[in-house]
């Protein structure tokens, strides 16, 4: 798991924005967990390039196993299925497309963007 203080600099990411890891760090379609402050969060690197940042706390196990989920997709939505129960989440929104019958729950999902080889995520201190 990358460790990251959430203390953004003006000279490493933009303000609001904090570099997680190097692009390189990611294997695509394998999604990878990260620290910012005390919250757990899940990186998922797709074939096109794009980078997508959610919650890696399963609102339905209550486990932080998000990053270890199956990578595929839903018509044209990049998805992720938990390892632990199989609910599908929409990475784009972090909508559960599949509640496996339990009532609907959902990811909590950072922009992510790619810069320089690096990956920012949007950050807002939590409270």
């Amino acid at each position: 798991m990358t460790l990251v203080d959430p203390q953004p600099t003006a000279t490493a990411a933009p303000e609001g924005w904090v570099r997680v890891c190097a692009v390189a760090d990611l294997e695509v379609e394998r999604g990878r967990a990260a620290l910012l402050g005390g919250t757990q969060i899940a990186l998922f690197l797709l074939h096109s390039g794009r980078v997508h940042a959610v919650s890696n706390f399963d609102p339905y196990s209550r486990a932080n196993v998000i990053s270890r989920g199956i990578v595929g997709s839903r018509q044209d939505a990049p998805t992720v299925a938990s390892p632990m129960y199989k609910q599908v989440f929409d990475l784009r929104t972090g909508a559960c497309l599949d509640t496996q019958g339990k009532e609907p729950a959902s990811l909590h999902v950072w922009p992510a963007a790619v810069s320089d080889g690096d990956v920012l995520v949007r950050w807002e201190a939590q409270s």
